[in-house]
């Protein structure tokens, strides 16, 4: 007899340190484990791995992974940070790929690339937020993108 699970999230707030993405991508994967959703664990690690590095190299602040499941089988990973300009990388329609011998720009056209659906958020409000961004994907489910 199947269950129904009710929708679950969770954040991990981060400090700016260069140990702080490969702890969020750990937690990552031990909260697919606990929800049993193991075939999701490499395409969401990509994802938040490629938001968390954006996060980490392109500001000077705290940011945090958020990870949900509104419904059986499919996951969101956020990651929020204290800027709010949205990567043009995420946001152009039209999306340019880096040069071949370019070293960066490559993170978020994969994001864009691997998940089902993708968006950002400018959280201007100063409460619980704090302001700044949000960068989401969605995976599991085959969602349209954008």
């Amino acid at each position: 007899m199947a269950t129904v699970s009710p929708p679950w999230n969770y954040t991990l707030h981060l400090p700016h340190d260069p140990r702080a993405p490969g702890i969020a991508r750990g937690a990552l994967r031990l909260i697919l484990a606990a929800h049993e959703m193991p075939e999701l664990t490499p395409t969401a690690e990509l994802l938040a791995a490629e938001l968390l590095a954006n996060s980490h190299c392109h500001t000077k602040g705290p940011y945090a992974l958020r990870v949900r499941s509104a419904e059986p089988g499919r996951l969101r990973v956020a990651v929020w940070d204290t800027d709010p300009r949205v990567p043009p990388g995420f946001s152009n329609a039209d999306l340019a790929l880096p040069p071949p011998d370019a070293e960066h720009g490559r993170g978020l056209p994969l994001v864009r690339a691997c998940a089902d659906a993708w968006g950002a958020s400018v959280l201007r409000e100063l409460g619980a937020s704090k302001g700044g961004k949000l960068l989401w994907a969605e995976c599991g489910g085959g969602a349209a993108s954008g």
